[in-house]
């Protein structure tokens, strides 16, 4: 406990500091902008600010980085809920119920909420990292290639449970995510699959193309349907911009359970922000009751577990690239190309050598969650204003932003070809009631699925029996089984009673 205190005291000498105080409020500043400006991202945006971090000292840097990072993770909810339009991967299911909340005019609920549990558990996950970073980082130590891939796996049947449409559409729409993910240039044999002989797609379809096709742009169209057809659009009063004792009280336990994922899930690599969000989202469906409204339809439970899951994987993603020199996502990698460039090599000597870096890095994140919520909670009236606008008015912004958003990428007009086309998809998909989220996360997780199949695959000379004689492996595959046959029992209880009817 001393040597904690004396940690903690080294971290709060360094960040502190009038300097790594305002490095934090611009990194966490410049976060918040990535995730409300959908397409930007903060892969893209650390890439480029990566040159400028050269002259920085190395606390700072990271610092300015890291705030980035998990800033964005807040500012990913407010289009998500008021435009259903997903900057993130992230922030994807945060739009099922997000959006609904919104047209109910709930949005300063949902954005009040999504804000104090980010804030939750950006704090305790924080907390996790100061207090057993080398013992928790030890996990990662466990996973290799066949861990990954039935992690993977579990994760998209868990896609499937979130369904809340026909069971057997969401696993077709799920294998339409792993086929889309297959386009692109084979990383292992350098041949091209799927690219159509376009040099467009020979790097693949980028997420924010498919999200803002899917959710932007289609629900632009379904939207004008409902206009033409003289039915209620998402143009509706905005009642109170700041969540109530009841929004609170209800949350309050969707928070803890997203805090507790997040935590674990942030420190398996491929895992972090984006697997926790969707287990968390998983495990509000499961657990719900009947009394509540369902979830995916504006259940204030299904915005605050999310959010508060995504925020804690965020956090504790650090752990891995930290103490292990494993990087967990590419907003990692490219925080220890970061270090590096600062002659500061990631791994277990990080703490003893450059505690003042290590622990200062720590300290940061408290203050930028307090900047973050303090940043959004007072914006919350200023964002729901958007919703009343004219829908009429405010469509060809949205479409504007999707436009720049895309554009912005590669400078290439033809991924705005490659959005309308998806939104023209997913517009169909909607008139047939298929789901999108599970193809996007089909589509995201496809080709770590691929390559860490492959590489098992190598590993194990073509020994399939590999993925269950590992005891881990096994027990995710397990897990997967036990929760696609528990999503599956009641479909097919249903189709044999029906069978079973005598005319």
């Amino acid at each position: 406990m001393t040597d904690f205190l004396a940690n903690l005291s080294i971290g709060f000498a360094n960040a502190l500091t009038v300097i790594n105080i305002g490095y934090c409020f611009l990194g966490v500043l410049i976060g918040t902008l990535v995730g409300v400006l959908p397409g930007l991202g903060p892969v893209a945006t650390l890439a480029l600010l990566l040159p400028l971090t050269y002259a920085l000292d190395p606390t700072a840097a990271v610092i300015m980085l890291a705030g980035i990072y998990y800033g964005s993770q807040y500012g990913g909810s407010t289009t998500a809920i008021l435009m259903n339009i997903p900057g993130e991967a992230a922030s994807l299911v945060t739009c099922i119920d997000g959006h609904q909340l919104a047209k109910k005019g709930r949005a300063g609920s949902a954005l009040g909420v999504a804000a104090i549990g980010s804030f939750i558990a950006g704090t305790v996950a924080t907390l996790l990292i100061a207090v057993a970073s080398p013992a928790l980082s030890e996990v990662a130590l466990y996973f290799g290639a066949t861990e990954y891939f039935s992690l993977m796996v579990l994760g998209l049947v868990g896609a499937v449970a979130l369904s809340n449409g026909d069971i057997l559409k969401a696993i077709a729409m799920v294998i339409t995510g792993l086929l889309l993910g297959l386009v692109g240039t084979d990383i292992n044999t350098g041949e091209l699959r799927f690219t159509l002989d376009t040099l467009t797609l020979q790097d693949g379809i980028d997420f924010a193309v498919i999200s803002m096709g899917f959710y932007g742009v289609a629900e632009i169209l379904k939207n004008l349907q409902a206009m033409f057809s003289q039915e209620a659009v998402s143009t509706i009063a905005v009642k109170s911009p700041w969540p109530n004792k009841k929004d609170l009280s209800e949350s309050a336990g969707a928070i803890t359970r997203g805090t507790f994922l997040g935590s674990l899930m942030g420190l398996l690599p491929g895992g972090g922000a984006m697997l926790s969000s969707f287990a968390a989202y998983t495990v509000e469906k499961k657990i719900h009751k009947p009394d509540q409204t369902p979830v995916g339809e504006g259940n204030i439970r299904a915005v605050a577990g999310p959010e508060a899951a995504n925020n804690a994987g965020a956090q504790t993603s650090f752990i891995p690239m930290l103490t292990l020199g494993i990087p967990s996502n590419a907003v990692m990698a490219l925080l220890m190309g970061a270090l590096i460039i600062q002659n500061i090599t990631p791994g277990p000597q990080v703490i003893h050598t450059n505690p003042e870096l290590f622990w200062g890095l720590i300290v940061s994140m408290w203050i930028g969650n307090l900047f973050l919520v303090i940043l959004n909670l007072p914006l919350a009236g200023l964002w729901v204003q958007i919703l009343r606008v004219p829908y009429r008015l405010l469509f060809p912004a949205i479409l504007a932003i999707c436009a720049v958003g895309v554009y912005s990428i590669n400078y290439n007009m033809y991924d705005i070809v490659l959005m309308t086309a998806f939104a023209l998809l997913g517009y169909i998909f909607y008139q047939l009631r298929c789901e999108p989220a599970p193809l996007i996360l089909g589509f995201v997780l496809g080709p770590m699925m691929e390559e860490n199949l492959r590489r098992a695959m190598l590993l194990s000379r073509g020994d399939a029996s590999v993925f269950f004689t590992s005891p881990l492996s096994a027990a995710l595959l397990l897990i997967a089984l036990a929760l696609l046959a528990a999503t599956l029992w009641p479909k097919w209880r249903e189709t044999r009673q029906e069978a079973f009817v005598e005319d």
